[in-house]
């Protein structure tokens, strides 16, 4: 099994440190494991859910050390970023350059909208906002720094009923990663952590299953991950979300070029 998406203790909304996931990893049986902590930003914003910059280089010396005293695993160091033009030099020439990140992973938990930042978890109820998140995770893919798209149906969270506005909203997103060749992401954490109540009955928040049925006939290629924030979550979602993939027929990514195979 593959994990690309972990978090650590650093981003104040997880437990535990490098070493304490690479071990439940290990007794798991999983191969590839990629760390994708929310990622520090200049200016610190959004401080209360991500690490400060000065946590940088211990982030990244942690998950050094593991690679060298677990040489039977390949671990791999990577953030989960959101995006906006002026944080391209510092995603390319500190995290890519500077620390050799081995890749990068997109998280649009913030959106733009008429001069305002909304939150994808929380401010997604309506099709105009609906719409301004569409515009600008797709404006996000085509920055070109990212290996995957993480929960890009993450909007499935406060928008309760699947609709002509949401089918929009997918097919835009589903075609903008064709057309990129970007991996969307079948999230764990979403499929086992977060079930909401809507007209339709119980689901999980994410994924949600016309989004994916979606994403199957226009042959997108996806990842399957855990998104963990505690140790013993890091294979949460990865057979279950293997299985959808596969009932559905959709493609799952080979990342090889990360060095995870």
């Amino acid at each position: 099994m593959k994990n690309y998406h972990t978090h650590t203790f650093r981003c104040k909304h997880a437990v535990g440190e490098v070493d304490d996931y690479v071990r439940a990893a290990a007794a798991k049986g999983i191969t590839v494991l990629g760390f994708a902590d929310h990622t520090p930003l200049p200016g610190h914003p959004w401080s209360s859910t991500r690490m400060s910059c000065g946590e940088l280089p211990g982030y990244v010396q942690a998950i050094e050390k593991a690679q060298e005293e677990y040489p039977e695993l390949t671990i791999l160091k990577g953030m989960e970023c959101e995006w906006a033009p002026e944080l391209n030099s510092f995603y390319q020439d500190v995290l890519l350059g500077e620390y050799a990140l081995d890749y990068l992973v997109l998280g649009c938990h913030f959106f733009y909208h008429q001069g305002s930042v909304f939150s994808s978890h929380l401010d997604i109820h309506d099709a105009e906002h609906l719409a301004a998140y569409t515009a600008y995770l797709i404006e996000c893919m085509e920055s070109g720094l990212f290996a995957f798209v993480a929960h890009p149906d993450l909007f499935g969270l406060t928008y309760l009923e699947w609709d002509q506005n949401t089918e929009a909203a997918a097919k835009d997103i589903i075609s903008a990663a064709k057309e990129l060749n970007l991996p969307l992401e079948i999230n764990g954490h979403g499929l086992k952590n977060r079930p909401i109540d809507t007209p339709q009955g119980r689901r999980p928040a994410y994924p949600w299953l016309p989004f994916w049925e979606l994403a199957a006939e226009q042959g997108v290629s996806v990842v399957v991950n855990s998104d963990a924030h505690h140790p013993g979550q890091v294979d949460q979602g990865l057979r279950e979300g293997r299985a959808l993939a596969e009932r559905l027929g959709l493609k799952l990514a080979v990342l090889s070029h990360l060095g995870g195979g």
